[in-house]
């Protein structure tokens, strides 16, 4: 996709979380969307610093087919706390924030991909526009 392309997207992603907040009768003011660096994440053990590679950093036990990601704290800062739904460009639905990431990482989220390797492999590493309601 090129420059052209990429904006026209990032608009219509804009303008659709736009029209859902009018008929879900939430605060347009107070949607966020922003641009990030999406990688993928397993429930394996070499992803983990501890033996118990489901458990995220607020506690809670991830399993394969949740639509879940773990932040930067820089993000966290933002508003992108604790079970914030956030969409994400390019994939359908809406995900939760269930994990936080090392303090090195900046402007960055990480895509919960179960126990599957290989999804994990081919998403890599992409600049994605993510949405978000942000609380007062």
């Amino acid at each position: 996709m090129n420059l052209e392309g990429h904006h026209k997207m990032e608009w219509v992603i804009i303008c659709l979380l736009n029209v859902l907040c009018l008929f879900s009768g939430c605060d347009q003011s107070k949607v966020k969307t922003m641009k990030v660096t999406a990688t993928a994440f397993t429930s394996n053990d070499v992803q983990t610093t501890d033996n118990e590679p489901s458990i995220a950093a607020w506690g809670d036990e991830l399993t394969p087919g949740m639509k879940c990601i773990a932040v930067s704290r820089d993000l966290i800062e933002l508003g992108l706390t604790y079970k914030t739904e956030v969409t994400i460009e390019g994939l359908q639905g809406t995900y939760r924030v269930l994990d936080k990431m090392n303090k090195r990482w900046e402007k960055k989220i990480d895509i919960y991909m179960g126990n599957d390797r290989e999804a994990a492999r081919q998403w890599g590493r992409k600049q994605v526009t993510i949405s978000w309601k942000a609380e007062p």
